[in-house]
């Protein structure tokens, strides 16, 4: 019995112990929202699963110390809609970021990204008018654009300098027109209009080189935003799969050691008459 308790107060060690992952994935969701990818709702269910892990670890923990059987019940039966929650969060964030990708283009090292490649309720939650005049203020206010411009002896890097450089989504997106539009560099913010015609993308016209404008209001950002959930989403995810792994393996020992310690509270009372009974009677002279 003392047994079975301490392996289930070890087990919701551990279990608080993988509660901070979870934690820190939904923090580290809400930086970015605050900083880079600027939709700022969808880190809250993370975090409520972290601590919600703590909380009931906590519970079960108390629980097996004192012997708690309305604890461990809590425990279990709580723990049971968690790991469901957590098995609807992972499938709902593969399922919002299936789709869409960026696309290579020749002689950039970095990718342009496309409105038309995304599609689903993440694609007309971010495309929505309402949630995008505050999503490109935010990218507005986190400085993004302003932060990708490098100075080499006083002079913007060459044309031929920013090309080979990887920008993330919203750098592509949002801080420079399309390359099929036919703009010249001047720096990584400001291009002028080449001598050819300008391409037929609806975004060449929408570009500005006002600084507060850029292409804020193209679908070419709104495509970059899109990019950059996907890859944060994709990430948090990877690490949320090995922790509901190891919670599910955890949850199934405690339930095993949670039925061993009821099956013994049971047959306590007939195991000591029968050990009782098994004792040889002693001989009195």
């Amino acid at each position: 019995m003392r047994t079975s308790n301490h392996l289930i107060g070890l087990l919701n060690f551990f279990t608080f112990l993988a509660s901070i992952p979870i934690l820190s994935g939904g923090i580290w969701l809400s930086s970015r929202a605050n900083n880079t990818d600027c939709l700022k709702f969808l880190q809250w269910p993370l975090i409520i699963i972290g601590v919600s892990i703590m909380v009931v670890s906590l519970a079960g923990f108390a629980g097996s110390c004192y012997r708690n059987t309305f604890l461990m019940y809590i425990y279990l039966w709580a723990m049971f809609f968690i790991i469901a929650a957590l098995i609807g969060f992972v499938i709902f964030a593969y399922a919002v970021t299936d789709k869409g990708s960026g696309r290579p283009v020749m002689n950039r090292a970095y990718s342009e990204y496309y409105l038309q490649d995304y599609s689903g309720w993440l694609e007309q939650r971010v495309s929505s008018q309402n949630y995008w005049v505050k999503i490109s203020s935010c990218i507005r206010d986190s400085r993004s654009c302003g932060k990708m411009r490098r100075i080499y002896n006083g002079a913007p890097e060459s044309v031929e300098m920013f090309y080979l450089r990887k920008l993330s989504p919203i750098e592509s997106g949002c801080c420079k027109p399309p390359t099929e539009c036919g703009y010249v560099y001047q720096n990584e913010t400001v291009w002028v209009p080449g001598g050819g015609l300008v391409g037929a993308d609806p975004d060449c016209v929408k570009w500005s080189n006002d600084q507060e404008q850029l292409c804020y209001n193209c679908d070419s950002c709104k495509a970059g935003v899109l990019a950059s959930l996907k890859k944060s989403w994709r990430k948090v995810s990877v690490i949320n799969i090995v922790i509901l792994i190891l919670l599910v393996i955890m949850y199934m020992v405690a339930i095993a050691a949670f039925r061993h310690n009821k099956r013994i509270d049971n047959d306590e009372p007939y195991g000591e008459t029968r050990m009782e009974k098994a004792q040889p009677s002693r001989i009195h002279f």
